[in-house]
């Protein structure tokens, strides 16, 4: 699969100018950037769990979508669109359908790592044919930036605040894309927003052009939340991915791959010091709490360095 970055930006946008999402977000930048890996000329059923997204693209009767769109609720974006895709079949097989249909459904971690986990992996066992992809950031940004299981370490939500008795979240983050692996689906990707968004669009494109169930994990970085200024999103990916926080690869067909290595793996910390959630750990006496967050990435990256190397 080839990639060319001028021709695949001047395509029609499938998700029109003037949605009300937040300057800078990173889920919107991400839906962009799947959609445009839809070949021109197909026809695409989109599916929105409840979330950030879904309020700030679509009021009824009005959508930004250009391809059909279903909204459902928080907790079965997955159940919901293995549903069309099975209708469509039937309908496709009785001569009352003529087109091709591709299907993709869009949820944030909280509908998707928590509320919708159940309906998402569901539809992953049955290997519904379409793709589901959750635009990560790491909290209910939508109603007020609550943990969620994707929160990482340590960091200050409304509801994990940080304070003479609380250093922020507690647990480590759940792994969501080897969960979705283990369920042994045709295909899964991890990646995120950088520089030309070819790691993306590839992984995209593969994801929808396989047949069967694919999942998509995409870190998408929210400037309310995690509290950097809005122009530094794409320097926050970019850390994500060189400290080995949020590492590319993908399983495809049951193979592990790492798409890219650092050459200098950088330290947790210069991923952790932009962002206002984690300011606590670095006052005096708090130094042990990033050592913990360092070694459990070197844990997670050594673990995804021996599956890729098998």
């Amino acid at each position: 699969m080839s990639y060319n970055f001028k021709a695949e930006m001047n395509k029609p946008e499938r998700l029109a100018p003037g949605h009300r999402m937040c300057a800078g977000c990173g889920g919107t930048i991400a839906v962009r950037a799947v959609l445009r890996a839809l070949h021109e000329g197909d026809k695409a059923v989109i599916g929105n769990a409840t979330g950030c997204l879904e309020v700030s693209t679509f009021m009824y009767p009005y959508t930004s979508y250009e391809d059909s769109y279903i909204h459902n609720a928080f907790e079965n974006a997955g159940a919901t669109m293995g549903g069309v895709e099975t209708a469509y079949n039937v309908l496709k097989r009785k001569g009352k359908i003529k087109d091709d249909y591709k299907f993709i459904t869009f949820g944030g971690d909280g509908g998707t790592y928590d509320i919708g986990f159940q309906s998402l992996s569901g539809a992953m066992e049955r290997n519904h044919d379409f793709v589901y992809v959750c635009y990560d950031n790491g909290a209910y940004m939508n109603t007020g930036i609550q943990r969620s299981s994707a929160t990482p370490m340590y960091a200050d939500t409304t509801t994990t605040p940080v304070g003479s008795q609380s250093n922020g979240k507690m647990q480590n983050r759940k792994d969501l894309a080897s969960i979705i692996a283990a369920h042994d689906v045709p295909y899964v990707g991890q990646s995120t927003l950088l520089g030309n968004f070819k790691d993306l669009h590839t992984k995209a494109e593969k994801a929808i052009y396989t047949e069967g169930a694919c999942f998509l994990n995409v870190m998408a970085p929210c400037p309310r939340g995690w509290r950097y200024p809005t122009e530094d999103i794409m320097e926050i990916c970019k850390l994500g991915v060189e400290t080995c926080y949020w590492p590319l690869f993908e399983v495809d067909h049951g193979k592990w791959i790492l798409n890219y290595e650092p050459k200098k793996k950088l330290p947790i910390e210069d991923f952790l010091r932009p962002q206002g959630r984690f300011k606590h750990l670095f006052k005096k006496g708090n130094e042990d709490l990033i050592v913990q967050f360092q070694e459990e990435v070197d844990r997670r990256w050594e673990e995804l360095q021996f599956k890729c190397s098998r």
